[in-house]
């Protein structure tokens, strides 16, 4: 009987729908320093637009590490890794490996022409992964939007309650 191997939760992999703001291995100072900037700029009034806020921050927070991870994995891809196990003669291999890097990328490039980029990008080149990232996307930009606009409804509800208990009731004239 094989071990059931667990797929790691999307929430945990990209974040965009985890209801945690900051995941392992992010700064919680800069997202408290960007959801300041949030409160500064929009000023919420209450615990509704406090709240509202806070979901506006989360929403960006994973909107900016979505495309920081993207160019993480752009540079990953791009940079190769040399291991701790090199020989001791440091320099020459590291000349040895830079040279048969740039002659297999020059190779690679005259051969597959305009196709290179592509390729070179891998997995992230595919038209399914193009469309997931663009969901994801579409996804957070929509939360921030309804965030927006939440924010801009509660408080227009609350000027219009605000302005009613302050006049004074007026009898209908026909």
């Amino acid at each position: 009987m094989s071990p059931v191997i667990k797929a790691m939760p999307p929430a945990l992999k990209h974040g965009a729908y985890s209801t945690t703001s900051v995941l392992p291995g992010e700064s919680a100072a800069e997202f408290a320093k960007m959801h300041r900037e949030l409160v500064t700029e929009w000023a919420p009034n209450g615990a509704l637009e406090g709240d509202i806020v806070a979901t506006l921050a989360r929403a960006l927070w994973r909107k900016n590490k979505l495309a920081q991870d993207r160019m993480a994995q752009i540079h990953n891809a791009m940079v190769p890794c040399i291991g701790e196990d090199a020989p001791s003669d440091q320099s020459k291999f590291e000349r040895t490996f830079i040279e048969k890097c740039r002659a297999a990328e020059q190779q690679a490039r005259k051969e597959l022409g305009e196709q290179y980029a592509l390729v070179e990008m891998g997995e992230e080149a595919t038209i399914d992964h193009l469309m997931q990232e663009l969901q994801v996307q579409e996804r957070l930009d929509a939360v921030v939007d309804r965030c927006i606009k939440r924010l801009l409804m509660v408080r227009g509800l609350k000027s219009m309650s605000i302005g009613r208990a302050s006049a004074p009731l007026q009898a209908l004239t026909s």
